[in-house]
């Protein structure tokens, strides 16, 4: 499961590549890691039919059968699509684009006994370009930190599919769904689901390369 990216490029290359009207979101970093229930870039359609850059905070509701306890933690990752859960979200005002030039994998293969499971890290090459994964996002209220009480938050989270040749030798189960050039981008934002549904695939293998092994030290740090 990818809980872990890292977006390493500018404002003006996210606007170009997705043709984002304006940005909301107020981003320039020149390189971030984001984490499950932070707040990232992403960008959608907005109310007027342009696209926007919005700041929104990393994870979906939770199927009710699902939440523990009086908080929802989130969604990171969407898989089954075929669950009326996630069904209500697969029409183009609910889906975003999702940047990031790298992410992340946990390798159990590489945990040291008593540390934490080191990371592999992905991206395009070894430049590590734009890149986006295909993602929804949506309105909620509720609590996700019980010391926070209830807000008023946007969400997002992306799809994942089977994990290609590259991925596979460390996460068995998946990989996200990723989108390469604007013309995808175009089409997750825009087309009727039928017509979108294919992205949810992994990427061909040779646009794709690991550019980070896991790190095993002496003592079981990472």
């Amino acid at each position: 499961m990818c809980n872990l990216y890292n977006l390493t490029t500018t404002r003006d290359a996210v606007v170009q590549f997705t043709k984002a009207f304006r940005d909301k979101a107020g981003w320039n970093e020149p390189s971030r890691d984001m984490y499950p229930n932070t707040l990232a870039p992403i960008v959608r359609v907005g109310e007027d039919g342009h696209r926007e850059i919005v700041s929104a905070t990393w994870g979906m509701p939770t199927p009710p059968d699902y939440i523990k306890g009086n908080y929802d933690p989130g969604i990171t990752n969407i898989r089954n699509i075929n669950s009326p859960h996630w069904r209500r979200w697969l029409g183009p005002t609910s889906r975003c684009v999702v940047p990031f030039t790298s992410f992340a994998e946990p390798d159990p293969a590489s945990k040291v006994p008593g540390g934490r499971t080191p990371n592999a890290w992905f991206a395009r090459n070894q430049d590590r370009p734009l890149m986006f994964f295909a993602g929804f996002w949506t309105p909620w209220k509720g609590v996700k930190k019980v010391r926070d009480g209830e807000r008023e938050f946007e969400l997002y989270g992306f799809l994942t599919t089977s994990p290609n040749g590259i991925v596979k030798p460390i996460h068995l189960k998946a990989m996200p769904a990723i989108l390469t050039t604007p013309e995808e981008v175009d089409l997750w934002l825009t087309g009727d689901w039928a017509d979108v549904k294919h992205l949810q695939r992994p990427l061909p293998d040779d646009l794709l390369v690991l550019v980070e092994a896991p790190l095993k030290l002496e003592d079981g740090s990472t």
